[in-house]
């Protein structure tokens, strides 16, 4: 973003601070998974169109039967990754219901097979099936088998904290659409940063469910609030530009942001305050314990 020079020799006579930088979206990002190997599981069966419209009836049927089952199978493939990326960015997680990936290797062993089918015969037909589940299977891997940091942890609170969740994920992910509909770059990345520190929120509480009452007017009402007022502002300033409403939306972005960040760092002193004592009950019952021992 520019910024105004100072200095003695400016005009105004005196040296300008250097502003911080703000904080962006991209702490804690990490590259996508989801690319070049699942966009070419899209492209590679386009040639089975070719095949099916030069061939008799039947077997152009089964041709685009097989190019049917194979983009199936490439867009179950792209969700087990996005799946997978939101079970291992996060601390405690619930394996997906549906392991897709599995089910796009599946998939993929039976569009090869009805291709199989179409252009050679059935033994070849087999090989193709098993020849392509195999390879996507070691090309993609296995979906998460089990829940990740669970134990001991109560079913009926993570499941709380895991609608709860999933419902501010949305509300972030509405604030996120409307606000391109404004076509403000220096915006867009204040709600990204926005997100960040309310997602660091949601690691919070999904780390201790426990935490959930005290944060869930911040993961409800504040967020749905927030929102909605992205949603009105994007499309009054999209058609009026005004100055004065977009310095009222920023200004409500770094209320939020620091709000969420203030009840962060109140639910980890919180947590840090159950830990210290737990230490010293089970401190004083060791004590208890050696006084016993030596009156024996």
């Amino acid at each position: 973003m520019a910024q105004k020079f100072g200095g003695k020799y400016s005009p105004d006579g005196h040296q300008q601070a250097p502003q911080p930088a703000p904080s962006g979206g991209f702490r804690g990002a990490k590259r996508s998974r989801v690319g070049g190997r699942v966009n070419l599981l899209f492209i590679a069966p386009l040639p089975l169109i070719w095949q099916a419209f030069t061939s008799e009836p039947v077997v152009m049927l089964q041709y685009l039967a097989a190019l049917g089952v194979l983009l199936l199978a490439a867009w179950m493939t792209r969700e087990g990754l996005f799946a997978q990326e939101a079970y291992d960015a996060r601390k405690v997680a619930r394996r997906p219901a549906l392991p897709r990936k599995m089910l796009g290797s599946a998939l993929t062993a039976a569009g090869l097979g009805l291709a199989g089918i179409a252009g050679h015969g059935p033994l070849d037909a087999i090989i193709f099936a098993v020849i392509g589940g195999v390879l996507h299977g070691f090309a993609f891997g296995l979906d998460p088998m089990r829940d990740k940091g669970m134990d001991g942890v109560n079913s009926h609170q993570t499941d709380r904290v895991a609608r709860a969740v999933e419902e501010a994920e949305a509300h972030l992910s509405a604030m996120r659409e409307a606000i391109m509909r404004a076509g403000d770059r220096a915006l867009e990345r204040r709600v990204d940063a926005f997100q960040t520190t309310a997602r660091d929120l949601f690691r919070t509480v999904e780390e201790d469910p426990r935490d959930l009452t005290a944060a869930r007017r911040y993961l409800g009402v504040y967020l749905l609030g927030a929102r909605d007022a992205t949603t009105k502002f994007a499309d009054l300033y999209s058609r009026t530009q005004d100055a004065k409403a977009r310095a009222d939306y920023a200004a409500l972005l770094d209320d939020l942001e620091k709000n969420f960040a203030a009840r962060t760092q109140k639910l980890l002193l919180e947590d840090r305050g159950d830990l210290n004592v737990e230490i010293d009950v089970l401190r004083e019952r060791l004590e208890r314990e050696g006084l016993h021992q030596d009156t024996l």
